[in-house]
């Protein structure tokens, strides 16, 4: 399976460098000179990097198959992925990657609400999105408390909302009565 790590932005100078939206939490171990990427479309790779620095809070890579800024600016907007095979098995008790749990079923107990639709990482806490039968998408934190089990082999995860999680999610909330009265 791949995972995608990038996103490749504009050309930067005329040598063939490009910009890259970085979608990795580790930037120095995935962008060094000789990593080949497989690439989106697959009309634009494979690609191995050349060079990779950074300018200001930018990365900006350099690849062999790219020598100037016109063939830059074709790869612009391609993504880039490694192949999760070659990531560490040390670091499974980690965590997970959003391919593994987009797709899961949601249940709370025995009951199935909904199936994963997404992963987002925020700082300080990941959200889970999921897809409910009924076309809604309710935000779910990503933490022990309230997603004790993940169970990607047999496909669900486990959720114990606390008392109106499922209810802040709801898309017409009732509208808190106004106390103060009309102040015309």
């Amino acid at each position: 399976m791949q995972l995608q790590v990038a996103r490749i932005g504009k050309p930067h100078g005329i040598r063939g460098e490009v910009t890259v939206q970085v979608l990795t939490d580790a930037p120095s171990e995935r962008f060094v000179a000789g990593t080949e990427f497989v690439v989106e479309p697959a009309s634009a790779g494979p690609l191995t990097i050349r060079s990779a620095r950074w300018n200001k809070d930018i990365l900006l890579l350099g690849f062999e198959e790219i020598a100037d800024r016109n063939a830059a600016e074709v790869i612009r907007g391609a993504k880039l992925f490694i192949e999760t095979e070659e990531l560490d098995d040390e670091d499974d008790d980690e965590g997970w990657y959003e391919h593994e749990l987009v797709g899961l079923e949601a249940r709370v107990g025995s009951q199935v609400v909904g199936t994963v639709a997404a992963l987002t990482t925020l700082p300080v806490q990941d959200l889970l999105t999921v897809k409910a039968a009924d076309g809604k998408e309710i935000l779910i934190p990503f933490v022990d408390e309230i997603v004790p089990e993940v169970n990607v082999q047999d496909g669900y995860i486990l959720i114990t909302p606390p008392a109106g999680l499922f209810e802040i999610n709801d898309e017409n909330p009732k509208e808190p009565k106004d106390s103060a009265g009309d102040d015309a």
